[in-house]
């Protein structure tokens, strides 16, 4: 047989429920990528730029 629950444990488990809700978004707002520590690029000579070298944009352009 089902029994009743008082009016106080309702409100007691449903305010329980809200504040876990919202722990859990606060901690799902706040688990966004970590920020890079070390910004200087240790190859710099690797690096390609997209554009063409400047000999052969004069020469397409005659």
């Amino acid at each position: 047989m089902l029994h009743r629950i008082r009016t106080a444990e309702r409100y007691t488990r449903g305010f329980a429920a809200a504040v876990i809700a919202v722990a859990a978004l606060v901690l799902a707002a706040n688990a966004g990528p970590a920020k890079a520590t070390h910004t200087h690029d240790p190859h710099p000579a690797t690096q390609r730029t997209a554009t063409a070298p400047a000999d052969t944009l004069h020469t397409a352009a005659r």
